[in-house]
């Protein structure tokens, strides 16, 4: 039975499940799994899977099962198996008690390995890796049968059976299929089904010593679980057949049909785990969660929410063809839900000292300020203002051009819920030349941000109060690379590494109501972008990161494309 909402985006996926549930394949079921293999951390494009597996799983009232394919014991860490589950849960997914590992099967899967051999359809090979390679043969030529092809069904039962028990080294021997040195698919030229590696497991210790092959173990492992759509990108399209050889071989009671979907590909970035591992190894980022990373983990700690990956994820859909995803598309989505649930704040990252020369010394007046416009139960906030403010350096020129509309000598501005001010002064450092204080009057009638004479100006800029202003460490984080392809680009890839990635700005000056921000919390500083408190912060210093400007490039992109074709 079908659940889907009638907004649900569709796709040849659903589409291929639909046929199958009008025709009853699979009794009506359907049951899907998400994979990983516990070698590192989920990123975005990981993102797209999991919400695809467990969204159809619920849109068709079936299940979604999270299996680790754990059958690499040289790469896999507990700790990668907690943060994948972390990931998913942030990410809005239930598995209930549906938690499986491919170790579970270790068992079951010998015993398959064991039925292919008695079926003389596989067979121990003595062939070291190198030679086994260069007896496949490349795409215009055939491979070469081994040497050890023929041996004899008892033999290879012995040799497997002493590989399982310790008696050889690791690359000794393997158990390979026996399908056809000649096949045009080069994975069907009797690809490997077992290696041995005489390294402990992290579930199982040293309980086996022999590890099945990715292509083995996946397409029996979902047999056993009783998946009935196993959901897969397409690089794996190739290894459709072998999948099918299998289970079609071993006579499986479940034969999932194996579907492949392009992976999600995001410009400025890389989503190789190989590359996002040497990345944290040799230390060009901060960890998994750096905030520049694709990773889930570094895109909560910069602030990105689970609806919005989620809704990113519904907009970029499901298709049959590689590409790269514009990361400004991402960027639009996080901003249209932050839009709609972060407080507004007054924030000053690059302070410059303005004193009203007219305003009492010793007052304080508490202004009423709006907590988010987009939102009508957010409520209205107290904000202190007093004789000495900080404005942004940016906010005043000396000598403005024709267009600047900001603070200069002699002009008035709005300062945002306040008043009105006229610059009338400024102070230079006698060493540096540098704008260090600015000395401006006030209007006490524009209380509120209005002039009751109708007077118009034609900027309003954001303040902190000096004397109350809570003092914040701000990174601004930008893309991780300097091209759209850094794979794609001539030589390394950590060539192209954006050196202005990171910029960390202190004595930054932000509203007092921020004292209290916790770890997580998500707030935008109005004007200059939404930010998002980082675990480092302390009592003493609070610490936040630039989640995404407010410039919306991909919404202008989306206007201009729509414009072109009216």
């Amino acid at each position: 039975m079908s659940n889907k909402d009638v907004n649900t985006p569709s796709n040849f996926i659903r589409t291929i499940i639909d046929e199958d549930l009008k025709v009853g394949k699979n009794d009506g079921r359907v049951a899907t799994r998400f994979p990983p293999e516990p070698n590192g951390y989920l990123h975005i494009g990981h993102a797209k899977s999991i919400c695809l597996n467990f969204g159809i799983a619920r849109d068709y009232g079936g299940r979604c099962n999270l299996r680790f394919d754990d059958t690499n014991p040289t790469k896999e860490e507990v700790e990668y198996v907690e943060s994948i589950k972390e990931d998913v849960r942030w990410l809005g997914f239930d598995w209930e008690e549906r938690e499986y590992y491919a170790s579970d099967y270790f068992q079951k899967l010998y015993a398959y390995a064991v039925q292919l051999i008695k079926k003389d359809k596989a067979y121990v090979d003595s062939l070291s890796a190198k030679e086994i390679k260069d007896y496949r043969g490349t795409l215009t030529e055939p491979g070469k049968n081994s040497p050890y092809r023929n041996r004899s069904i008892e033999e290879s039962l012995d040799l497997f059976e002493r590989m399982y028990a310790g008696e050889f080294e690791d690359g000794q021997h393997v158990l390979r299929a026996k399908i056809d040195m000649a096949h045009p698919n080069l994975l069907m030229r009797d690809p490997t089904l077992y290696r041995i590696r005489k390294v402990p497991h992290h579930r199982t210790g040293d309980a086996w010593c022999i590890y099945p092959m990715y292509d083995f173990t996946h397409c029996l492992s979902d047999s056993i679980e009783g998946i009935t759509h196993s959901i897969c990108t397409l690089e794996f399209e190739n290894n459709r057949a072998l999948y099918d050889w299998v289970l079609d071989t071993v006579e499986a009671t479940c034969h999932p049909q194996q579907i492949e979907f392009a992976r999600l590909n995001l410009d400025f970035t890389v989503m190789s785990k190989r590359k996002l591992i040497e990345l944290v190894d040799k230390k060009y980022v901060d960890g998994w969660d750096d905030p520049r990373m694709p990773t889930i983990c570094g895109m909560r700690r910069r602030g990105y929410t689970p609806a919005a990956i989620r809704s990113f994820c519904d907009r970029i859909g499901v298709a049959k063809r590689d590409s790269i995803v514009d990361m400004a598309l991402l960027e639009y989505s996080v901003r249209e839900d932050l839009n709609k649930c972060a407080p507004r704040v007054m924030g000053v990252l690059r302070p410059l000292k303005v004193i009203i020369d007219n305003y009492p010394e010793d007052q304080v007046e508490e202004l009423d300020a709006i907590n988010n416009p987009e939102d009508p139960d957010a409520g209205m906030r107290k904000i202190p203002f007093s004789r000495t403010l900080y404005i942004e350096r940016e906010d005043f020129m000396e000598d403005p051009p024709k267009k600047f509309f900001r603070l200069a000598p002699g002009r008035e501005v709005r300062l945002r819920y306040a008043y009105f001010i006229t610059c009338i002064d400024f102070v230079k450092d006698e060493q540096t030349g540098d704008i260090i204080e600015l000395h401006c009057t006030y209007d006490p009638q524009t209380r509120g941000g209005d002039s009751p004479d109708g007077r118009k100006v034609k900027a309003t800029l954001h303040w902190v109060s000096a004397a109350h202003a809570v003092t914040a460490e701000v990174r601004m984080y930008d893309r991780l690379f300097t091209v759209e392809n850094p794979l794609a680009a001539e030589g390394d890839f950590k060539d192209y590494l954006n050196p202005n990635s990171l910029e960390v700005l202190r004595n930054c000056y932000l509203e007092p109501s921020l004292a209290r921000a916790q770890p997580g919390d998500r707030i935008q500083f109005e004007r200059l972008g939404y930010f998002c408190v980082d675990p480092d912060t302390t009592p003493e210093m609070q610490v936040f990161n630039r989640t995404v400007t407010l410039r919306d490039t991909w919404a202008k992109i989306a206007k201009k494309q729509a414009g072109r074709k009216k």
